[in-house]
C-alpha cells in the first residue's frame, strides 16, 4: 500500500485546446509553496497581457491542504473551479494551472467554458511529466558475496531502487526505501542471509522515479 507516496508534476509542461476559436493554453507548474504559485501567476499575466481570462488553480500540502483558485472574469464556476477539479480528481499534489483564453468571438456558455477549462487542464497535465514522490529512508545493507545475489532478488520482487553498491571483503549496497516496506524488507533479508546481513538506517529522504531512475527530491 502506497500511502506515504503521492503524485506531482516533476516536470513542467503546457499543453492548449480550441473550442469555437476561443484559445485556452494551459501552463503547469510544480509548487512547494504560495508563494511560487503567486510569481508564476503574477509573470503569465505580464506575458499574456492581451488575453481575455489568466484562471487559475492550485493545491499545495500532502493532503491538499491550501486549495485556491479564480475565475478571473469569467462566469462565477466556469474556469478556476473546473480547473482544481481536475487537479483534485486526479490527485495531483503541490501543482498550478493557469489557463490563459484568448476569446475568439463566439460564446461558449457556462457548460461550454467548464468542459474547455478542464479539457485544457488535462492537456496541460498530459504534457507535463507527473511522477509519484515517496516517503522513504535511506538504508545501507552489509552482506557477503553469497548474499548479494539473494538481495538483489529480493529488491527486484519488491522493486526496491538501489542507490550505490561499494565492493570490499563485503558487499555494501544503499538502497532507497519507502517506509511502508521497511519492515518487509527486513524481514526477508534477515530470512534470506540467515540473519549474516547488516541493516543501518542512514537518513529519512523523498524521492521520485523518474525513467526507471531514482532521484532525491
Amino acid at each position: 500500500m502506497e500511502e506515504q507516496a503521492y503524485k506531482i508534476v516533476y516536470r513542467e509542461g503546457i499543453g492548449e485546446f480550441v473550442e469555437k476559436k476561443s484559445r485556452f493554453i494551459a501552463h503547469v507548474f510544480p509548487i512547494s509553496e504560495e508563494q511560487e504559485a503567486l510569481s508564476h501567476i503574477e509573470r503569465l499575466k505580464k506575458e499574456y497581457w492581451d488575453a481575455r481570462h489568466n484562471c487559475y488553480a492550485y493545491v499545495i500540502g500532502e493532503r491538499n491542504e491550501l486549495q485556491r483558485f479564480s475565475d478571473d472574469g469569467e462566469p462565477q464556476g466556469t474556469a478556476g473551479k473546473p480547473i482544481l477539479e481536475v487537479l483534485l480528481g486526479e490527485e495531483i499534489h503541490n501543482c498550478l494551472v493557469v489557463v490563459t483564453r484568448y476569446f475568439g468571438g463566439i460564446l461558449l456558455g457556462t457548460g461550454g467554458l467548464v468542459r474547455a477549462y478542464q479539457s485544457s487542464t488535462k492537456e496541460g497535465l498530459t504534457q507535463s511529466l507527473i511522477t509519484k514522490k515517496y516517503h522513504g529512508k535511506k538504508i545501507s545493507i552489509q552482506t557477503d558475496y553469497n548474499g548479494l545475489g539473494k538481495l538483489q532478488y529480493i529488491m527486484g520482487q519488491m522493486d526496491i531502487a538501489m542507490l550505490d553498491t561499494i565492493y570490499t571483503e563485503n558487499v555494501e549496497t544503499i538502497l532507497l526505501v519507502p517506509m511502508w516496506q521497511e519492515d518487509e524488507l527486513l524481514k526477508k533479508v534477515t530470512e534470506a542471509t540467515a540473519g549474516k546481513a547488516v541493516w543501518n538506517e542512514l537518513d529519512e529522504v523523498c524521492f521520485v522515479k523518474v525513467n526507471k531512475e531514482v532521484k532525491l527530491v
